[in-house]
């Protein structure tokens, strides 16, 4: 059955996020006829709830830093405070600018947007408010939600998840962080440069514990210097109000009193009442299972973004859905490198890197068959002019192509382009080395690593 006008279209996308959106754009640029349907805000978590809103507020806690530590660049400032009101103006401007534009593009390529509430009713269709949209395919692209723990009730008052945090308009004396993860450490960032006292409950030996274990001891070194306290290896077991807002308990018998609690512990698909089981789409875990290409079990069927078990990042949801669309317009798109897709933690200092650890690379190919390269930013001018800390460091195959570009310091996150490009061209150290950087910038940074890797170091010992 096609909908009221009859329209069997090409594709109809369930979820107008990072992925739903990206396959939209890109299916229609394709010549494909597309359906998109979104319950909330066209954008989805990234664009309103959580890349964009959360990077305005980190650049807003630079701003204070800078303010308030200006004098050692000889710069006479006075830090007189936070305005949370005008924060908040200033982040939502951002997201209404990008919202507006996104909105544009849609309706640009002629894409038939649906406001409302969608479900899978059926191999090649979706009900939205007793209105059925038939497509030769359907994409999944419903997204994800924050997840809490077993008995804790988020109240958004004292207990806050993302979402909460994210519109908060005050600046919390101090605040308990469950989850030492990206959404944690970000958070915690830019709460402790906003002047609140911070601490850290993480349940993993280090904080950003996907990380290379060298930059996670960087990141905690750093949050230590920044007096942002935690609490690794440690168990959250309870929650009760007290006087200065919640007593957090932790498992080895230690409390901490905080203003509020913010829960950080990941993020869950949203998959549950959709319709996706009664069609019969294969799940594990409250996830859609899917192959390289991002098909599920039944034909007419794909899935994309945070619904599926692959990294959850907006580029990565791009990725999949205009990996989708090309594949549903008759292309033959590559898969997807998960290794090779760049990760960012946009605290103070960054946290940046492509491909595999250390110890993953050790496991993959033996302790003899690997070596790596650490280049500390301390010779690198720019650094020394932002006064930042921090490092870049390779991993490689012994004798082979780099595998692993780990980073950490102030604004590393804009040298991972370059990062990703070595890793996806599976250069040799000696392809980089021969490469003229800028100077000063940071990228001479990668650079010089890769000089000292290639036994060539020039500002480095070796």
């Amino acid at each position: 059955m096609a909908d009221s006008t009859g329209t069997v279209f090409d594709v109809v996308i369930l979820g107008g996020g990072s992925g739903g959106y990206a396959c939209a754009l890109r299916a229609a640029q394709l010549g494909l006829t597309v359906v998109l349907v979104e319950k909330g805000e066209l954008g989805g978590t990234c664009l309103h709830r959580g890349c964009i809103p959360t990077k305005a507020l980190l650049h807003a806690a630079e701003v204070a830093d800078s303010s308030r530590e200006s004098e050692q660049f000889g710069v006479r400032s006075t830090f007189e405070g936070i305005d949370m009101p005008a924060v908040n103006a200033y982040k939502d401007g951002v997201v209404g600018r990008l919202y507006k534009g996104l909105q544009g593009l849609v309706k640009s390529r002629k894409i038939t947007y649906v406001e409302g509430m969608g479900r899978l009713v059926g191999p090649t269709a979706v009900e939205v408010d007793g209105q059925r949209y038939e497509g030769r395919h359907v994409v999944l692209a419903t997204g994800s939600t924050p997840k809490t723990l077993p008995g804790l009730d988020i109240d958004g008052t004292l207990v806050l998840n993302s979402d909460h945090a994210i519109k908060l308009d005050f600046v919390p004396a101090s605040v308990v962080v469950l989850g030492g993860g990206v959404i944690g450490c970000e958070f915690a960032s830019v709460w402790k440069s906003f002047g609140a006292d911070v601490t850290i409950v993480e349940a993993l030996p280090h904080l950003v514990s996907m990380e290379d274990e060298q930059a996670s001891k960087a990141l905690e070194r750093a949050f230590r210097k920044r007096k942002i306290g935690f609490e690794l290896g440690s168990r959250f077991s309870g929650v009760e109000k007290s006087e200065k807002g919640v007593k957090v308990s932790l498992e080895n018998g230690k409390t901490i009193e905080a203003e509020l609690l913010l829960v950080a512990v990941g993020r869950g698909p949203v998959s549950q009442e959709l319709g996706y089981e009664q069609v019969g789409v294969e799940m594990e875990r409250g996830f859609v299972k899917v192959d390289e290409h991002c098909r599920t079990n039944i034909d007419t069927i794909s899935a994309v973004g945070d619904l599926i078990p692959t990294p959850q990042l907006a580029h990565v949801g791009f990725g999949e859905g205009i990996m989708v669309a090309e594949r549903l317009a008759g292309l033959d798109p590559a898969p997807i490198d998960y290794d090779g897709v760049p990760r960012v933690t946009y605290s103070e200092p960054e946290v940046a890197s492509v491909g595999i650890t250390e110890a993953r690379a050790k496991e993959k190919y033996g302790d003899d068959a690997v070596e790596s390269l650490t280049y500390d930013l301390a010779g690198n001018g720019k650094s020394q002019i932002l006064r930042t800390a921090g490092f870049v460091k390779l991993v490689r195959q012994k004798d082979g192509p780099i595998v692993g570009i780990h980073m950490v310091g102030s604004r590393v996150a804009e040298l991972v382009a370059e990062a990703q490009l070595i890793y996806g061209w599976e250069a040799y150290p000696d392809d980089v080395a021969s490469l003229i950087h800028p100077h000063p910038t940071q990228t001479e940074a990668v650079g010089e690593a890769h000089l000292a890797l290639a036994g060539k170091p020039l500002h480095a010992h070796g």
